[in-house]
């Protein structure tokens, strides 16, 4: 999503599902990429499930505050569709 180094000011971040019938599966979450191999990841969302036609917004910039060594990732089950805005 947003790779370390390139991370700016994130306001804002909004998760919507666009699938009509099905909930999507998310987790956010930051992780490093040391030449070592050996990541560290942190989740702000784990496993969250965003039901049909439905948005989650993440509005608190004081979340989004992390060491630029860190890049800013999602995951999304397999057959789910969501839209990802950030607000910069």
């Amino acid at each position: 999503m947003i790779a370390p180094y390139d991370v700016s000011n994130i306001k804002s971040i909004l998760l919507t599902n666009v699938h009509a019938t099905a909930d999507a599966t998310i987790t956010l979450f930051i992780q490093d990429d040391p030449e070592s191999g050996a990541t560290s990841t942190y989740n702000f969302l784990s496993t969250v499930a965003i039901p049909s036609d439905t948005a989650l917004f993440l509005d608190d910039p004081t979340m989004f505050r992390f060491d630029e060594l860190y890049g800013l990732y999602i995951t999304v089950g397999s057959s789910d569709t969501v839209d990802v805005m950030i607000s910069t």
